[in-house]
């Protein structure tokens, strides 16, 4: 129990660290960020309680928001995520997910892409929703999730390939 502690306290550490520092500071064409820290959220333990999973994205979210003076739409954002990974995971995995033995590192990729991008896409519809809260710009807030998720899904496939896939 305490390597899954482990590997999930430098998890979230790196994924905080790598957002912080680099992330944040890209910026293609006004409206393109890729938002990695949910990668976390994605891969948190799924036996582990519920609560569990939502104080952690919380904890998350705001410390993005801290370094990023965001206000606590990442904080928002990253609990909607973690309160809708069930159904995501259900919908993804089906009946991996109802016996509880979901493998991130043996999944199939089709399954893992689309789990990542439901929910990159639910989380940067709400984070966006939240940062220009006008009903109004809603083609700007689509905009923006629809360019951004891209992004974001391409570079947390490839982080899950990499760092979580058992080698072959």
């Amino acid at each position: 129990m305490n390597n899954v502690v482990a590997s999930n306290s430098i998890r979230f550490v790196v994924l905080l660290l790598v957002q912080v520092v680099l992330c944040n500071n890209v910026n293609f064409m006004g409206y393109i960020n890729p938002y990695i820290y949910i990668i976390f959220i994605f891969l948190f333990p799924i036996r582990e309680t519920r609560m569990v999973l939502l104080i952690t994205s919380f904890l998350l979210g705001m410390l993005v928001d801290m370094f990023s003076d965001s206000g606590g739409i990442h904080a928002a954002a990253a609990v909607f995520l973690a309160y809708s990974r069930p159904v995501l995971l259900k919908s993804s995995f089906g009946m991996l997910y109802e016996h509880q033995t979901i493998k991130f590192s043996n999944t199939d990729l089709g399954s893992l892409i689309t789990y990542v991008s439901f929910g990159t896409l639910i989380h940067h519809f709400v984070l966006f929703s939240l940062e220009v809260f006008n009903i109004s710009s809603i083609l700007l807030i689509l905009k923006k999730t629809l360019f951004s998720s891209i992004f974001t899904i391409i570079l947390s496939v490839l982080i899950v390939i990499l760092f979580s896939r058992n080698k072959k």
